[in-house]
C-alpha cells in the first residue's frame, strides 16, 4: 500500500462504528430475551468474530448492510458448540467471551490466528479460576487456545493489576452467573462501555471510583441500539486534519466517552484547534468533531490518561513527531502485548521516517519537529499500525510504502478509501457544513442571532467562512 502526501483536506465524514460496543452489542444481545436491532454495526473482521462465535453456539443472528439482528435466548440458553470457536485476531472476543463460558453447563475451546497464540491471557485465566472456573491455556504459555469447561462460579471482589476493560468485563461477565456480588476494582478506570451496555439491557451494575461491581443472575432484556462512531478510528482523521495544510473535517456523530476519549483532551494540550458541536449525553455519549489545521506543540501523556487513549498512542506518536516540542509517554507498557509491540514497532518505523525518537519501558520519548520523508513501513499485521502511517504518509514528502497494510480490515476495512479521495475529493453536503457552522457560531457568541450577524461574523473567522461559499459576498 502507498501512500502520498495530501492537501487541503475538506468535508464530512461519518466513521465505522465503535468496535468496542459493536461487540458487546451482540454478546449481550445473545444473552438477552428477544431481539436485539444493531444499526451502524462495524462490518470489521473482529467483530464478525464475535458473530460467528455466537451461531456456532446456537444464536440465529441475521446480517444485513443496515442492520444486526441478533435473536437472544437468555443467560442460559447458548448450547454447547460443535467445533473450536474462532476469534480470529480478536482479543476483545477472546478475553469476553471467556468470562461467558466460564459459567456455562458445557465445555468450548477458543483459538485464533497466530496473533492471538501470543496474547497475554493469564490475566483473564486468574481471576476466572479465583472464581471456580476451569480454564486452562492448552500449550501451557497463557495464551491461546483456551479449553474452557463451565462450572458454577462464585462471587469474588478482583483487584485487577492492569487497568483493562477486557479483564473488568470478563469478570463482570462472569459475575453474571455467580452465587454473589463480583466486584472488579482497577488501578485506573478503563473503558466503561460494559456498565453502560449491561445496565441498557436490565443487568443491576453500580460504579464507585475505579470499582465496578454486578449482581448474579440479571434477566436481560432484548433493546435497540445505534452503535457511535469509533473514536479510535476518529483519531486518524483528527490527526490528518489537524497536521495537513488548509484542512477542516467534520466527522459526524463520534463516541466521545471520557474514559475512552483521552484523544481529545491530548489534543486540546498539544494545542489542536478541534471543537465539539451537537453534543449528545444519553446513554454512550456523542458529538461531531470540527477538525483544522493547527500548530501542535509537544505535551506528556502518563498516568490515567493512559487506559483513555490506549489504542491511539501509536497515532499520538506520529502526531508527536510532527509537532514541535518533545512528546513523552509512559506508563504504557501495555502497548507491548497488542496486536504487536507497538512501542517497538512505532520506534523503528518512525526511526525509518529519521524522527528523533527512543523507546522506553514504558513508552517513548519523541523530539519532534524535524522534516520527515517516506519509507517503506513494517505493519507488522497492525491496523493502528497501518492506519498511522498512512496518515503520516499523507503529510510527510516523499512516498510511504506500507508492508501488510491490508490489515486494516480488522477494524476499518474501507480505510484507505475514506483517508484518500472521500475528504480530499468529494466535497461537504453544503446543510452540513452549514448547520455545523451556525452551531459554532451560537457557541462562540452570545449576541443575537440574524443571518446578517451569522453572514458579518463568518466574514472574520475564515475557517468557517471558507467553508461556506454559499455566504461568500
Amino acid at each position: 500500500m502507498e501512500i502520498k502526501k495530501q492537501t487541503g483536506l475538506r468535508g464530512t465524514l461519518t466513521v465505522p462504528g465503535d468496535k468496542s460496543i459493536s461487540h458487546r452489542a451482540v454478546m449481550f444481545g445473545a444473552l438477552a430475551k428477544g431481539t436485539t436491532k444493531i444499526s451502524h454495526f462495524l462490518e470489521g473482521a473482529d467483530c464478525l468474530s464475535t458473530i460467528s462465535c455466537f451461531r456456532k453456539m446456537g444464536i440465529e443472528i441475521e446480517h444485513t448492510k443496515e442492520e444486526i439482528l441478533v435473536r437472544g435466548k437468555g443467560l442460559h440458553g447458548l448450547i454447547s458448540p460443535t467445533e473450536t470457536l474462532d476469534v480470529g485476531n480478536s482479543g476483545t472476543t477472546t478475553r469476553l467471551i471467556s468470562g461467558i463460558l466460564a459459567g456455562q453447563d458445557f465445555s468450548s475451546r477458543l483459538d485464533g490466528d497466530d496473533s492471538i497464540r501470543t496474547r497475554p491471557m493469564n490475566r483473564i485465566i486468574t481471576p476466572l479460576t479465583l472464581m471456580g472456573a476451569d480454564i486452562t491455556s492448552q500449550k501451557g504459555n497463557g495464551c491461546a487456545p483456551l479449553m474452557i469447561h463451565g462450572k458454577n462460579l462464585h462471587a469474588i471482589h478482583y483487584d485487577s493489576p492492569v487497568a483493562s476493560a477486557q479483564v473488568k468485563s470478563c469478570v463482570l461477565l462472569a459475575g453474571m452467573y455467580g452465587d454473589g456480588i463480583t466486584s472488579v476494582t482497577e488501578p485506573f478506570l478503563s473503558r466503561n462501555h460494559t456498565e453502560i451496555m449491561l445496565n441498557y439491557f436490565g443487568a443491576e451494575i453500580t460504579s464507585e471510583n475505579t470499582t465496578a461491581s454486578i449482581k448474579p443472575e440479571p434477566v436481560l432484556e432484548a433493546r435497540e441500539i445505534t452503535v457511535p462512531g469509533d473514536i479510535s478510528s476518529a483519531a486518524y482523521f483528527i490527526a490528518a486534519g489537524l497536521l495537513t495544510p488548509d484542512s477542516e473535517i467534520l466527522l459526524k456523530n463520534v463516541g466521545i466517552n471520557p474514559t475512552r476519549a483521552g484523544i481529545l483532551k491530548i489534543c486540546h494540550a498539544m494545542g489542536a484547534d478541534l471543537t465539539l458541536l451537537n453534543e449528545k449525553h444519553d446513554g454512550e455519549p456523542t458529538a461531531d468533531l470540527l477538525i483544522r489545521t493547527s500548530s501542535l506543540k509537544g505535551t506528556v501523556i502518563e498516568g490515567a490518561d493512559i487506559p483513555t487513549l490506549i489504542d491511539e498512542i501509536p497515532m499520538l506518536a506520529v502526531m508527536a513527531a510532527f509537532a514541535e516540542g518533545t512528546t513523552v509517554i509512559r506508563d504504557a507498557q501495555e502497548l507491548k502485548v497488542k496486536e504487536s509491540d507497538r512501542i517497538a514497532v512505532m520506534v523503528d518505523n518512525l526511526k525509518r521516517m529519521d524522527a528523533d525518537i527512543e523507546g522506553t519501558d514504558d513508552g517513548m520519548i519523541i523530539h519532534g519537529g524535524k522534516s520527515l520523508h517516506g519509507a517503506v513501513i513494517d505493519s507488522h499485521l497492525d491496523h493502528r499500525i497501518a492506519m498511522s502511517f498512512a496518515v503520516a504518509g499523507t503529510i510527510c514528502e516523499g512516498t510511504m510504502d506500507i508492508r501488510g497494510g491490508e490489515c486494516v480490515n480488522i477494524s476499518y476495512p474501507d480505510f484507505y478509501k475514506d483517508l484518500i479521495p472521500c475528504i480530499s475529493q468529494k466535497a461537504a453536503e453544503p446543510d452540513q457544513i452549514l448547520y455545523s457552522a451556525l452551531l459554532l457560531f451560537l457557541q462562540r457568541n452570545s449576541q443575537e442571532f440574524s443571518f446578517y450577524n451569522v453572514q458579518n461574523h463568518f466574514r472574520h473567522d475564515h475557517g468557517i467562512y471558507q467553508a461556506l461559499p454559499g455566504l461568500h459576498p
